[in-house]
C-alpha cells in the first residue's frame, strides 16, 4: 500500500499542501529521530551547522536549525554561511550566532577556520558536502563531526551517515529531508519535518512599507512577481509574467516585481511587455523577506526567492523548468502549487539544455496553466 506521502505526491490537487498536511498529521509531539543517540547529548553545549552556497540552500537549512534548538533549547546553535546570504538569517529565533565566510578568499577561509576552531564546538554538522564545507567542518576540531558517507573526503568526519533515502525509507528526498536526516541519524527528533522559517526585521519591514507607500500601493493587496532565475532552463519568459501581472491587476492586486541588481534587464522587459502597472523594486534580502511576508501572493520561477516566500507563509505559485521538483520544491506551510511541463528529460543538471536548441521544459509551460493555479490558490485563501 502506498504511504500517505506517496498518495499526496501523486495528486496535482494535493501536491501544494503536502508539507502542511504531513506536519499537521504527525505533529511536533510525535516527532522521532531516525536513529539512536550516537553520543551523550547531555554533554553538548555548542553545535555548528555548515551550509554554504545559495539563498535557497540557506533557507532550506532552517528546519534543521529549528529541530536542533527545540531538542537542545539551552545549547548554543550557530551556522556558517556565505557572507552574501547571511543577512537572510538576521534575528532567526533558533540561532545564537551566524559565522560568515567571505566568498572567493583563501585568507577569509583561514580566518574562519581559526574562528570556529577557537569556538570549541561539541558537534559540527556538514549540511553541504562540498570541499570547502568539509575542510571547515574538520577545522572546527569538534568532538563529533557529522557528514554523509557519500561525501567526497567523507573520512574527515568521524561520524558518517548512510544515504538519506535509506534513513527515511523513501525513493526520493527533499533537500530539507536530506539535511534533517543527518540530524535524525544522530538521535535528534526530525520526523515531523519542520517548516522553513525566516524572521522579519523591524528595519526591513519599515523600509518596505516606505517603498510601497511611495508607489501608492501601501493599502492594496500585493502580489510579488520574481521573473529571474539562475539559468535559462529555469526562467519563464518575461512576456508570460506580463500576462500574469495583467491578470493580477484585474483581480485588484498591485504587482511588485523584484530581481537582483544584475537582473534588471528582465524587470525592464516585463514592464515593457505589460499593459498593467508593475512596480519594480531593488531590495536587500531582509527586505525581500519583509515584502513577501506582507504580500498576499508570490508568483515566480524556481529560485531562492520562492523559498523565502514559502518560509514566511506566503501563498505561492512556482514555475519549474529543469530542476528536480521533488527535491527543490518550496517547503510550504501556506497554500502553494508547482506548475511544470512534463518532459522525459526533466529533471536535468540545468546549466544548459542537452536535448533541444532551447530549454523546452520551461518554454512550454503555458500562461493559462499558471493563471489557473493562481485562481485555485486565491479561492483557497478566500
Amino acid at each position: 500500500m502506498n504511504s500517505l506521502r506517496d498518495i499526496v505526491r501523486s495528486s496535482p490537487q494535493l501536491r501544494g499542501i503536502e508539507t502542511k498536511a504531513m506536519y499537521t498529521l504527525q505533529g511536533e509531539d510525535a516527532s522521532r529521530p531516525l536513529g539512536p543517540a550516537r553520543w551523550n547529548w547531555q554533554e553538548v553545549r555548542k553545535v555548528l551547522l555548515v551550509r554554504l552556497r545559495s539563498i535557497g540552500d540557506t533557507v532550506l537549512a532552517t528546519p534543521s536549525l529549528s529541530a536542533i534548538k527545540r531538542f537542545l533549547p539551552h545549547a548554543e546553535v550557530d551556522i556558517l554561511v556565505e557572507d552574501w546570504v547571511a543577512p537572510l538569517l538576521d534575528n532567526h529565533p533558533s540561532l545564537n550566532r551566524i559565522v560568515v565566510l567571505e566568498r572567493g578568499s583563501l585568507a577569509a577561509r583561514a580566518r574562519v577556520a581559526r574562528e570556529i576552531r577557537s569556538a570549541r564546538y561539541d558537534v559540527a554538522y556538514n549540511l553541504h558536502g562540498g570541499t570547502t564545507a568539509t575542510l571547515l567542518t574538520r577545522a572546527t576540531g569538534a568532538r563529533h563531526r557529522v557528514g554523509y558517507a557519500s561525501y567526497q573526503y567523507a573520512k574527515l568526519h568521524n561520524h558518517q551517515a548512510p544515504s538519506p533515502l535509506l534513513l527515511w525509507g523513501q525513493m526520493q528526498t527533499h533537500s530539507v529531508e536530506q539535511q534533517l536526516a543527518l540530524l535524525g541519524w544522530t538521535g535528534i527528533p526530525v520526523t515531523d519535518r519542520p517548516p522553513t522559517q525566516l524572521a522579519v526585521t523591524f528595519e526591513a519591514a519599515s523600509a518596505v512599507n516606505h517603498r510601497l507607500a511611495e508607489a501608492g500601493v501601501l493599502d492594496q493587496k500585493v502580489a510579488v512577481i520574481h521573473p529571474a532565475a539562475a539559468f535559462a532552463t529555469k526562467q519563464w519568459a518575461a512576456a508570460n509574467f506580463a500576462r500574469v501581472a495583467e491578470f493580477l491587476g484585474d483581480q485588484g492586486f498591485a504587482a511588485v516585481a523584484i530581481a537582483a541588481p544584475n537582473e534588471s534587464a528582465v524587470l525592464n522587459e516585463l514592464v515593457s511587455q505589460c499593459s498593467a502597472p508593475v512596480i519594480t523594486l531593488d531590495l536587500s534580502l531582509p527586505e525581500v523577506t519583509a515584502l513577501a511576508a506582507r504580500s498576499q501572493l508570490f508568483v515566480g520561477n524556481d529560485s531562492g526567492i520562492a523559498h523565502i516566500a514559502a518560509a514566511v507563509g506566503t501563498p505561492s505559485v512556482v514555475i519549474f523548468g529543469s530542476s528536480n521538483i521533488a527535491h527543490w520544491r518550496p517547503w510550504n506551510t501556506a497554500p502553494a502549487e508547482v506548475v511544470f511541463e512534463q518532459m522525459p528529460c526533466q529533471p536535468c543538471h540545468g546549466y544548459f539544455c542537452e536535448k533541444f536548441e532551447r530549454p523546452e521544459c520551461i518554454i512550454r509551460v503555458p500562461v493559462g496553466r499558471v493563471i489557473a493555479a493562481i485562481e485555485r490558490i486565491l479561492r483557497r485563501e478566500e
